[in-house]
């Protein structure tokens, strides 16, 4: 038996129902008829006391019984109360105010501390609290992912993916929604998710959406993501959509897009999905619409230059559309960023003049190949930029971040780490 199932066996421990070594003597339930037995009196009583009737006997059994079920109740009462002296609702309010970095050691207190967070009922209530930590999950190694916890500024390797080399090698795409991490790619033929769930820290191949796609815009709210556009197996642009739900493991088919467009992205704002720019029709042009879906009416409405303008190396040097990485956009406040690569340089978008404006520069150290190789993310109330110096060799990946105001932006260097100075896929979990 290991250390953890000692503590999990409540066998081992003395029950808060029994009396202490000071009661014992004058509480203990059969005590005195043991003592009483005992006694060598001679003379006519000694039968009666060395032959003791069934009454007794019954008393001693049921008062053993009593006794034992005390303090199973006693014992299960103080499992599902969490922390005895205070009970399970304040229990459970201090817990979601706990950094979830220490939940791997709470959850191995006992069974009860357990299943409150392996089960995900923890994460549930803290969203339903309003208690809510962002992760930024990278890859800068191919099937090799880290957590960065901004706030803490803490790391975390997580376990090496398990997949073929094929799916190494595809065109992969990622999401977090829920506790989960998702990773899209393809396996020879066939395309397939693996799933990370922080609950079990563990990879998993998970469910297959309806119409399994590649290079899709993507954006998650909560325990819910939807997915937009791309291209089928046969490369067939698309303009289907679908809702993934990380509580019920299931995929709902929403309402096609206006436009078919691959090599998109997408964000949520003020309650709604929108998907920006991307690579459509017949002729593979660049898109410079968006749409927006309102998950109210289950209708998509198009809207004219939300796309950032294209101003990066393909551009003007008449490269593929495809050469250039999707728009690199974020939402903080409800407010639309966006990174211009080849500027170096931070755009707003405004909503009610469909304009987009420059408010300050990126990160120096901030390379990348036509936009790929640099993570630019939301992370609850800032911006997040991951990325490294370009020249060969240096083999360092920097977080930097900003927290959008007045002023043109000011970025907080959180960590830099030995690695790959190329991100190849970037998500941020927030629960």
């Amino acid at each position: 038996m290991n250390q953890l199932d000692m503590l999990e066996d409540r066998s081992c421990f003395v029950s808060r129902a029994l009396p202490s070594a000071c009661e014992q003597e004058n509480q203990w339930p059969f005590m005195g008829y043991r003592l009483v037995d005992r006694l060598d009196l001679g003379g006519e009583d000694e039968g009666r006391l060395r032959k003791p009737s069934k009454l007794p006997l019954m008393m001693m059994a049921a008062s053993t019984d009593q006794s034992e079920s005390q303090r199973q109740a006693q014992d299960q009462s103080d499992s599902d109360s969490l922390i005895h002296p205070i009970g399970r609702d304040i229990s459970i309010n201090c817990l979601l105010r706990c950094s979830r970095a220490d939940y791997g050691s709470i959850a191995s207190l006992n069974r009860s501390f357990r299943s409150l967070i392996r089960n995900g009922e923890i994460y549930r209530l803290r969203r339903l609290n309003g208690v809510i930590e962002h992760w930024v999950y990278f890859s800068c190694n191919l099937l090799e992912w880290d957590a960065f916890d901004p706030s803490a500024r803490r790391w975390m390797h997580l376990p090496r993916m398990t997949s073929n080399e094929c799916f190494m090698c595809s065109d992969k795409e990622s999401l977090a929604v829920g506790t989960e991490l998702l990773v899209f790619g393809k396996e020879v033929v066939s395309h397939v998710i693996y799933t990370y769930s922080i609950l079990s820290n563990s990879w998993s191949l998970g469910m297959r959406m309806n119409a399994p796609r590649c290079l899709f815009g993507s954006a998650s709210l909560g325990d819910i993501a939807i997915l937009a556009g791309g291209y089928d197996s046969d490369r067939n642009i698309l303009s289907s959509a679908e809702l993934y739900d990380s509580q019920k493991k299931t995929w709902v088919t929403l309402p096609s897009m206006h436009k078919p467009r691959k090599m998109c992205s997408g964000v949520f704002m003020d309650g709604k999905f929108y998907v920006i720019g991307g690579i459509g029709g017949s002729d593979s042009r660049v898109l410079t619409c968006g749409e927006e879906f309102d998950l109210q009416t289950k209708t998509w409405k198009e809207i004219p230059n939300m796309s950032p303008v294209r101003t990066g190396a393909a551009a003007e040097n008449d490269m593929p559309a495809s050469a250039e990485a999707p728009p690199l956009v974020a939402v903080v406040n409800n407010q639309l960023y966006a990174a211009d690569y080849a500027h170096m340089e931070v755009r707003k978008y405004n909503k009610e003049t469909r304009m987009w404006a420059t408010v300050g520069r990126l990160p120096e150290r901030a390379g990348s190949m036509n936009g790929w190789g640099l993570a630019f993310r939301a992370c609850g109330d800032r911006l997040i930029v991951i990325g490294g110096p370009r020249p060969l060799g240096e083999g360092t990946i920097e977080v930097n971040s900003w927290v959008p105001n007045e002023g043109p932006p000011q970025w907080d260097l959180l960590a830099r780490k030995q690695s790959g100075s190329f991100v190849y896929n970037c998500a941020v979990m927030g629960c």
